[in-house]
């Protein structure tokens, strides 16, 4: 049971080494914030998660505010030249930037107006006359250094206390080398593909425990594309399930992870047209 008495810093001891509490921020860019929220999703965990660091800026849960930071978690995508100004700042301030979701990794949702081509139209067709400035989506690695990528739309909040677990005792992090459908096996599910649903665990990063495919939704890569993921399999296979390859362009273009394959695809698609 928790110890209902609050450690002092120079007492925290792991394993007898004193472990510190660094102080934390969490910021977001063109984002639904989703991701932030996933923290406090926990409610059982969330003391001894919030106990492990010292959160000093996090705006969605404090009106304190501090630029003294040594980790920065940064959700949402870059999309304008404020956001570039801002991350940069950021970047200066931490010692360690944590890309926070898909959006920071990849681009996220948010990257799919840039297959338009023509952004002005995408402002005018969105917001109409109002006057805003949106450029291109692009991940935080455009812009800044990025030291650690924490994949997921949202993110797992167990992956994400096990990630600051041992960043604040000085553990390396490793992030899964093998596909989503590992992890679906293991939890002995139905293939998707089976029962004529599209998906992309075959060649998705694995960490989220078959999150989408365990509920009965094929994958969508919001996880990013696993090492050395096998695509051209991953096409026999819709095929030979007799699945629109528009279907898989669709999944492949959601999430900006996979930003190549779609990109070849969807060339390929118009060339038939």
């Amino acid at each position: 049971m928790r110890d209902e008495t609050k450690m002092k810093d120079d007492e925290r001891t792991y394993l007898g080494v004193a472990v510190p509490r660094p102080p934390v921020a969490f910021f977001e860019l063109s984002s639904c914030e989703g991701c932030q929220l996933q923290l406090f999703n926990n409610e059982a965990g969330l003391l001894d998660f919030l106990d492990l660091v010292e959160i000093v800026n996090f705006r969605e849960a404090m009106t304190e505010k501090s630029d003294h930071y040594q980790i920065a978690f940064v959700e949402g995508s870059v999309t304008r030249t404020d956001e570039e100004e801002r991350l940069r700042t950021i970047r200066d301030n931490a010692e360690l930037v944590v890309a926070l979701g898909s959006c920071a990794c990849f681009g996220g949702v948010n990257q799919l107006k840039n297959r338009f081509n023509d952004l002005d139209w995408v402002v005018r067709e969105v917001y109409g006359d109002y006057a805003i400035s949106s450029q291109a989506a692009r991940p935080l690695a455009d812009v800044i250094r990025v030291d650690l990528e924490i994949f997921g739309c949202p993110v797992k909040k167990e992956e994400v206390e096990r990630i600051v677990t041992n960043l604040v005792l000085g553990k390396p992090v490793h992030h899964p080398q093998y596909p989503i459908c590992m992890e679906c096996k293991a939890r002995e599910n139905v293939c998707l593909f089976d029962l004529g649903e599209p998906c992309l665990g075959p060649v998705t990063r694995a960490g989220c425990d078959a999150w989408c495919p365990s509920n009965r939704l094929g994958c969508w890569g919001c996880r990013g594309p696993a090492p050395a993921a096998n695509m051209a399999e991953l096409r026999d296979i819709v095929v030979r399930k007799q699945i629109s390859l528009e279907r898989l362009l669709d999944r492949l273009e959601c999430f900006g992870g996979f930003a190549d394959e779609a990109h070849i695809l969807r060339q390929e698609l118009e060339g038939r047209s």
